[in-house]
């Protein structure tokens, strides 16, 4: 009987893995920034989801793909906001796709920085403070009148010849008022990147649009299926397309289905918290979108998800596949 126990509690195998140890950082001796990356193939966990989304960003880079950077706008609010004006300022991007909340911010943070909070705040009482909160960030109110006084004077420019425009339009010749080296719109314009927001009004851009076109008459307005058509061209000019998503929601699903009119991405990367358990875009992992024919099954793993917050690994990302 005691034989009989011991193999269920330690049952015997005569099998060796042949696959590498779990091996960590070995922090004796000189730091190394480069080993520490490379070391996360072998540690386990989301850090070995990291270690395959550089590599598969890299290859991307080798294919010279048309990169697409998908990130919604908590993003921005973050100090991530220089990780992306960065990745369009040195052209390691080719498409950016993302939310009104992403073109709002940028343009407040031109002028006036959000500021550092807590998670646990008297919300009744920064209410009335006129203090917004995302996360620990603040945002007073203050930011969001100036904004609008600034989009009131674009606005009389930006429609005084076109009354119906695209988002891109909108994006770059917003950009190009900006003076700000850490502004992704105006990086974008000046590089010629260009940035779909597909849902454009989700934000206070569209309050302040449903005001001014109050004025402005009903013949002002915004088109979006034009910009749908461009996003789609890109894919199918393009000899292979590569997905970076940070977050999900709108941008990360225009990314991936466009890319269906041309039997989906070669490449795809994503950095998400989303549970695949609710059945939702946000949740659904890579593989689903192979499933659609959004993303290419291949034999070499085309596609890597890290489980994780962004503000934690997006940059280890990017000076992991962009800057070594």
């Amino acid at each position: 009987m005691s034989d009989d126990t011991r193999e269920n509690v330690l049952p015997g195998s005569d099998e060796e893995l042949d696959t590498e140890d779990v091996r960590g950082y070995d922090f004796r001796g000189d730091f190394d920034f480069s080993e520490l990356l490379d070391s996360y193939a072998t540690t386990g966990f989301q850090a070995t989801h990291l270690a395959e989304a550089v590599d598969i960003t890299r290859r991307m880079r080798e294919e010279d793909a048309t990169i697409y950077l998908t990130l919604t706008s908590n993003i921005v609010s973050s100090g991530l906001r220089e990780v992306v004006a960065h990745l369009v300022r040195e052209n390691h991007v080719d498409v950016v796709i993302t939310t009104s909340g992403s073109l709002t911010e940028d343009v407040i943070k031109t002028a006036k920085p959000f500021k550092m909070g807590e998670w646990d705040a008297d919300e009744a009482e920064l209410r009335e403070r006129g203090i917004n909160r995302l996360g620990n960030i603040f945002v007073p109110s203050d930011r969001y009148v100036w904004l609008e006084e600034y989009l009131y004077d674009f606005f009389d420019d930006f429609f005084a010849d076109e009354q119906v425009r695209t988002p891109t339009e909108f994006a770059r010749e917003l950009g190009e008022t900006l003076d700000d080296e850490e502004s992704i719109l105006k990086n974008a314009a000046d590089n010629d990147v260009p940035v779909f927001c597909p849902a454009l009004t989700d934000a206070e851009i569209g309050n302040f649009l449903y005001y001014y076109r109050q004025g402005a008459g009903p013949d002002v307005g915004i088109e979006i299926v034009e910009d749908y058509d461009r996003l789609i061209e890109h894919g199918l000019l393009s000899d292979s397309t590569g997905l970076i998503s940070v977050g999900a929601g709108v941008p990360k699903h225009h990314a991936i289905m466009t890319n269906l009119f041309r039997g989906g991405a070669d490449y795809a990367v994503y950095i998400s918290t989303g549970m695949e358990g609710d059945g939702s875009l946000s949740g659904a992992p890579p593989e689903e979108a192979v499933s659609w024919g959004k993303i290419k099954a291949e034999e070499e793993t085309n596609y890597a998800q890290v489980e994780a917050e962004a503000t934690l690994v997006f940059p280890l990302l990017v000076a992991g596949a962009f800057e070594r």
